[in-house]
């Protein structure tokens, strides 16, 4: 491909490289030149244009860039959709819910060809939902040499594809001590039987026995009778040696331990195991919380039909780091500071939308209970423990900033509000200084919630960590405010359109803990109708 400056009235039928204007209207960067063009760019003043002409055996950056993604997705067991390419970029996304699976040596091989050629991708084995984006090619020039592309769709073939999950049948064994509460016992299975939900799978046995090798084994032979994908033993000690009751009893059933420790924290003290061909976990003694931890990990693979060896839980300490050890307890020495107030939350309020649902007022300026909507949102969330609070504007931002005057709120203006909610809320996370380490999302026009319910939310979340996704129901409904740990700000700042975090949600369940909220975390303000029964409600 020849790149550079061209006489303007020699450039018919090559790419132009930089957007210019031509008259009245602007052609645009990628345009390949027709002889109009080019009398209009002449016309214009422009003698000379920078363009790209292809040359013999040059293929354009979008047929490229397609072909790539074909080669890299390879058949249809791939689970693999193509997007269409445009401006030398084809996506590809999961077409079911399942694990993401590179061949690592492969991408990185193919990238090392030729620096016009790209391929980028999640963290290997990361948890998709089906629609997920999980990779993007990228031809950075406009044509690339078609014997260089063909070497690097050889070398990428196939490198690509999710394996989807798949319901797993699991036989659960719980050990029994005296100083094992029969309800925290319940809360575990209950906890496994979430887990499992997520692929669609389920406890189909539990057998519950005193904490002795004698007894494991007997427990876990006991379920030879019942179809199972999968053994998980809780000890209701932990596990902290291969010679332990647990591994022992695994291995008078029969079994042989393959592993003991993973360099996952929390997760350390998990075990991995084999019987009759089947896994056995010794399960860690964090995997009775909800919270992310190595053994979601294992689950994830096993769910998606990955096998897990000695070498895979080995290969997962780069990234094992779960949580900040300083901000937990050590579990042998639990400190609980009575003056502290769980982990810092900021709050963003989403208030830039057009209510186009209204049929012409701006719901957040409408009054309900004495006062604007927007400021009546405001003052509940100033009145929690929420930290800073940020109020993101856009339509008729100058309104809805005088209708807030004199609040404590920082306030974010967002120019693309019209391109949808997302844009809002990655407007809203970014002002967040760093020290926070979760944000309440809120909605302006909800007049229900109260600083008591985004309190006893932000009480959920410190109690839930930082991986944690705390949502409000009501009547096996999801609602708002929803408090988001940091390490999601990025992917939520990701989304697009007008929505919000609702994949991500799908995508981490087992970080997903819901609080019985009442109807208010529901109830918002879209039509007339509904404003009317605000104030009926909430005060004229």
């Amino acid at each position: 491909m020849k790149f550079g400056p061209v006489p303007t009235d020699e450039a018919s039928g090559a790419i132009l490289a930089h957007s210019l204007n031509a008259g009245d209207r602007r052609v645009r960067k990628g345009t390949i030149l027709s002889r109009a063009d080019c009398d209009a760019l002449q016309a214009s003043g422009h003698a000379s244009v920078i363009c790209a002409r292809m040359e013999p055996g040059d293929v354009h950056e979008d047929d490229a860039a397609r072909r790539l993604g074909q080669a890299l997705a390879g058949d249809a067991a791939s689970h693999l959709d193509l997007a269409d390419a445009f401006t030398g970029r084809v996506n590809l996304h999961a077409g079911h819910a399942g694990l993401m699976v590179a061949d690592a040596p492969a991408i990185n091989a193919a990238n090392a060809v030729d620096e016009a050629i790209t391929i980028a991708t999640l963290e290997n084995h990361a948890r998709v939902g089906a629609g997920r984006m999980v990779a993007t090619v990228k031809i950075i020039p406009f044509a690339v040499s078609g014997e260089t592309l063909d070497k690097v769709c050889a070398i990428a073939s196939g490198a690509l594809r999710v394996a989807p999950f798949r319901p797993l049948k699991v036989g659960l064994v719980a050990t029994t001590l005296p100083v094992l509460k029969a309800s925290v016992m319940d809360k575990t299975a209950r906890i496994l039987g979430e887990r499992l939900a997520t692929y669609g799978g389920e406890i189909v046995a539990e057998v519950r026995c005193a904490h002795d090798k004698g007894s494991i084994a007997d427990a876990i032979a006991s379920l030879d009778d019942t179809e199972t994908d999968l053994t998980v033993v809780f000890g209701a000690s932990a596990i902290v040696d291969r010679r332990d009751e647990v591994p022992e009893g695994i291995e008078a059933a029969g079994g042989t331990v393959e592993h003991f420790g993973m360099p996952v924290d929390p997760g350390n003290l998990l075990l991995l195991a084999r019987r009759n061909g089947k896994p056995v976990l010794g399960a860690p003694g964090c995997a009775r919380s909800p919270k992310e931890n190595g053994f979601d990990w294992v689950l994830d693979r096993l769910a998606a039909g990955l096998p897990v060896t000695r070498g895979d839980v080995t290969a997962m300490g780069v990234g094992g780091l779960l949580m900040e050890i300083p901000s937990r307890p050590q579990p042998r020495n639990q400190v609980h500071d009575a003056e502290s107030s769980g982990l810092p939350v900021g709050a963003v309020i989403l208030a830039a939308g057009r209510s186009t649902r209204m049929g012409g007022p701006h719901k957040l300026l409408e009054d309900v209970g004495g006062m604007s909507l927007v400021r009546r949102c405001a003052q509940a969330v100033l009145a929690s423990r929420a930290a800073p609070v940020v109020v993101v504007t856009g339509h008729r931002s100058g309104d809805v900033r005088a209708a807030l005057d004199g609040l404590g709120v920082v306030f974010v203006e967002n120019p693309d509000h019209a391109q949808g909610l997302s844009t809002s809320l990655a407007a809203g996370l970014k002002a967040l200084p760093a020290d926070v380490h979760g944000a309440a999302i809120c909605l302006a026009d909800m007049p229900g919630v109260d600083a008591a319910l985004i309190d006893r939310l932000i009480e959920t979340f410190s109690d839930g960590g930082e991986a944690a996704i705390v949502v409000p129901t009501a009547e096996g409904k999801r609602g708002n405010p929803v408090i988001w740990g940091r390490r999601y700000f990025e992917a939520l700042c990701q989304v697009s359109g007008d929505v919000g975090g609702k994949a991500l949600i799908g995508e981490n369940p087992a970080q997903v803990i819901e609080v019985d909220a009442g109807r208010d975390a529901l109830r918002d303000v879209d039509t007339p109708e509904a404003l009317a029964a605000a104030r009926r409600d909430y005060g004229a």
